[in-house]
């Protein structure tokens, strides 16, 4: 039995969840996610805690098994906490700006290049060399984080460009071999 499976997912008193077959939609306070779930698995709501269960134990339902319980349970999470992704810029003359919605980088090309946000995504810019991606689905908010990083990944030898926060890049010996 999958160990992810087996957790139930507890859902907080603000969230409400509607089951119809295999799609599940779940509203909270910052929003409302659906999505459709595949028919290896059941999905039971009881008093406050949703439990994920297989019908049998193929290989595919057990690789779905735990993936339709942490789907669901990151749905829980996105409706009532929210996701949030921070990416630091580094590099001299690097920068961002929020130009209204929108994030302007500023990052050694000849031309500025904007990043607009699609619909349920929110940019902030607390600094010029910080910038946070929010939203309540984890997946778009990590695809928009990576199609940012992707603009100008960090490079091995002076470690300039776009990482998220907190990551290491290894540094290589330059030409002088240090």
């Amino acid at each position: 039995m999958s160990r992810v499976g087996k957790m139930p997912v507890t859902v907080p008193s603000d969230v409400d969840i509607d089951i119809k077959g295999t799609k599940v939609t779940v509203k909270g306070s910052r929003g409302v996610l659906s999505r459709e779930f595949t028919d290896r698995v059941s999905i039971q709501l009881d008093e406050g805690v949703v439990r994920v269960d297989r019908f049998d134990d193929t290989r595919e339902s057990r690789a779905l098994h735990g993936l339709s319980r942490a789907l669901l349970a990151n749905m829980v999470h996105g409706v009532s906490e929210g996701f949030t992704k921070v990416l630091e810029i580094q590099g001299v003359g690097y920068r961002a700006s929020l130009k209204g919605d929108d994030v302007e980088l500023l990052v050694g090309f000849s031309h500025a290049v904007d990043v607009t946000a699609p619909q349920g995504i929110t940019f902030e810019v607390p600094e010029p060399t910080r910038i946070v991606v929010s939203g309540i689905d984890k997946e778009q908010v990590g695809l928009i984080a990576a199609n940012i990083r992707k603009i100008r990944p960090p490079e091995p030898y002076k470690g300039k460009g776009i990482r998220y926060a907190g990551e290491y890049v290894r540094r290589k010996a330059g030409k002088a071999g240090k």
